[in-house]
């Protein structure tokens, strides 16, 4: 989880990072546009990674066609664990307005939350690749390596969720 964070906490400025990914983002600034701001911000994660979760389950349907079904089991994983990633990001408590509202966050706090968000944005590029790997994969040996890594970045994506999720709680309780 610490590499992903890695690549994208460089010198950058992590709002503009969110801006550009997220069109209508206003970001967490005010405090009446929190919980709207981070609705928008998760329906826009949930949105990319449901694209995801469709050509991985469109993959599963073109392998049972062409009778490769030993392969099915494997690639159900990576969709179980996308679909588990979609649905935690979609009803996840609005946390910035109930968490925030009610504290004193400091900015490198908020920082570290803006951090967890593009990281979580930023994965969908990775899944992204992933899965068209698994696709042009399809048919040859290296099938078997396409889908373990799909599989892993993944759970990674989950791991992420719960590490943003333990980082809010770390928030409010140190208030």
């Amino acid at each position: 989880m610490s590499d992903i964070l890695d690549r994208v906490t460089g010198e950058q400025d992590f709002i503009k990072k969110l801006l550009a990914k997220v069109p209508g983002f206003k970001g967490y600034i005010q405090r009446g546009d929190r919980r709207m701001s981070d609705k928008l911000l998760r329906d826009k994660v949930a949105d990319e990674f449901e694209t995801h979760y469709q050509r991985i389950s469109g993959l599963q349907r073109d392998l049972i066609s062409q009778g490769e079904l030993g392969y099915i089991d494997d690639l159900e994983a990576s969709v179980l664990k996308i679909r588990q990633f979609i649905d935690r990001v979609r009803t996840a408590s609005y946390g910035y307005a109930g968490i925030f509202d009610a504290i004193k966050i400091k900015e490198e706090e908020l920082d570290d939350a803006y951090k967890y968000d593009y990281a979580l944005l930023a994965m969908s590029d990775e899944v992204g690749s992933a899965v068209d790997n698994v696709e042009t994969s399809i048919g040859t040996e290296g099938l078997d390596a396409a889908i373990r890594h799909l599989r892993s970045v993944s759970q990674q994506c989950v791991d992420a969720f719960n590490k943003r999720s333990e980082v809010l709680k770390g928030i409010a309780g140190e208030s």
